[in-house]
């Protein structure tokens, strides 16, 4: 039910949001890191003003032992939430270790990397606010 009530506040917040940008996933570097689609869904109900312009998606995250994305933003906000193993979240500030069962906020305008620093697999479902029209995976090379 959290995730649900967040998912909807993210909703609201991106009508107020400027316009996102559109990246190219190839130019963010990364290794040992597969993602596999599970649900996109385009936006429709009460929220009206959200109604065919955005889109929920889903997607199941595996970064291999020693796998890791560099330097990057997200094209939307969204929640992670790690499934198995643990995932170590570095910002300019301050590095976090996510563990199985944990979950996190993204706003997608923060520089941040991704490591997987055990000798298991680490995997997380990333649950995504994007453009209807978003065809590409959400990480997107730091704006200059």
């Amino acid at each position: 039910m959290k995730i649900v009530a967040s998912v909807s506040l993210v909703l609201v917040a991106l009508v107020a949001s400027p316009a996102l940008v559109s990246g190219d996933a190839a130019q963010v570097a990364k290794q040992g890191q597969h993602s596999a689609l599970k649900l996109e869904h385009v936006v429709a109900g009460h929220l009206s003003e959200l109604n065919g312009r955005y889109k929920l998606r889903v997607t199941e995250v595996t970064y291999d032992p020693a796998g890791f994305i560099g330097e990057h933003h997200h094209a939307g906000p969204g929640i992670r939430c790690v499934t198995a193993g643990e995932l170590t979240y570095v910002q300019s500030e301050k590095t976090t270790l996510y563990r199985s069962g944990e979950c996190f906020f993204e706003s997608g305008d923060v520089t941040h990397t991704a490591f997987n620093r055990t000798d298991k697999p680490t995997v997380l479902l990333n649950f995504e606010v994007l453009p209807a029209d978003w065809a590409e995976g959400s990480a997107i090379p730091v704006p200059k």
